[in-house]
């Protein structure tokens, strides 16, 4: 790629995922300094000319959630006053996803909030990867790549088991994950089971019933994001009760908050697949379990067919994604 016409800068929370995306397109990683005040404000300086370029700009909004939006917008802000051509946001996971609506009387829907910051900042695009819910990209007047892993997540289980694996099944944690568990259950050409459960309070998830038959057969629990783990481990006991032989988990989001990591290693699980959307060099150093998938390649590739004005559905292919 021409680094004329673009750079990519990271900001806290992805440098690592964004170094690699980098290598793949043969870009150097725009020069970008992050400082945190004592008072908590934050000052986004760049390092590189962006002038007239196309600005990608590379943040998982995850923990500190605040403090990431805030550099994000900050950034933007600092490339809009510098004439940049354009201003992508690359968010690999979009915190406050999962409030996309109101649940209950008198709550925010601040999914639709951090939606309006970004394009009130001067975001022109936004890239990201498994929204809670795909209605999210309707809350944006600008362009929205919302790029599925499930078929990365899938590749992975179709090298370990085979194409046909007649002794695994797929296993939804509620019923509102079951379009995503079943693209994995299709590429692995096996059946699907979906848990039952009721959520009493965030955080907190309570398995009902199985849908579906799990005896004598490796069950791979397929989620998008694995917060406290609460709901991993209100199935887990349930397909073991059920007859399942093994149990393997696999999400997009692993943000882990405690006591999710004692909770993992503590369980019963083999393997606990995740990608990187969230940095989680420290976490596998603690995870003997965890199993990281690089999501560098596609959003690197999608950098390009955009540079290249080429749609990211044809880069997609290269994936076995199925774009419909």
């Amino acid at each position: 790629m021409d680094k004329e016409k673009a750079v990519v800068f990271a900001l806290t929370t992805s440098v690592n995922l964004a170094k690699e995306m980098c290598e793949v397109i043969g870009l150097e990683l725009g020069k970008c300094e992050v400082k945190h005040f004592a008072d908590g404000e934050i000052l986004v300086q760049l390092g590189d000319t962006v002038r007239g370029k196309d600005v990608f700009i590379v943040q998982s909004t995850c923990n500190p959630v605040s403090s990431s939006i805030m550099e994000v917008l900050i950034c933007i802000d600092a490339c809009k006053r510098a004439s940049a051509k354009s201003i992508s946001v690359i968010t690999p996971y979009y915190g406050y996803a999962r409030q996309d609506r109101k649940a209950q009387p008198r709550q925010p829907i601040t999914a639709k909030l951090i939606a309006d910051l970004l394009q009130a900042a001067g975001a022109t695009r936004v890239i990201t990867t498994e929204l809670h819910a795909a209605q999210i990209q309707g809350f944006f007047n600008i362009p929205v790549d919302d790029l599925s892993v499930m078929c990365i997540i899938s590749n992975y289980f179709v090298e370990k088991f085979g194409p046909n694996a007649d002794d695994v099944v797929v296993v939804s944690p509620d019923h509102g994950g079951t379009t995503r568990a079943r693209k994995v259950a299709n590429a692995l050409n096996c059946p699907l089971a979906i848990i039952d459960k009721r959520r009493p309070k965030p955080n907190v998830a309570e398995a009902m019933n199985l849908i579906g038959d799990v005896k004598g057969k490796k069950a791979i629990v397929v989620d998008d994001i694995v917060d406290t783990a609460g709901t991993l481990m209100a199935g887990i006991d349930m397909l073991y009760n059920n007859g399942a032989t093994e149990v393997y988990t696999a999400c997009a989001h692993a943000v882990l908050s405690d006591p999710a990591i004692e909770r993992i290693n503590n369980s019963r699980i083999v393997e606990f697949v995740c990608t990187n959307t969230i940095d989680q060099t420290e976490n596998a150093k603690l995870m003997p379990k965890m199993r990281v998938i690089s999501l560098a390649e596609l959003l690197a590739l999608t950098i390009r067919q955009i540079e290249e004005g080429r749609p990211v559905s044809e880069m997609l292919q290269r994936f076995n994604y199925d774009n419909k």
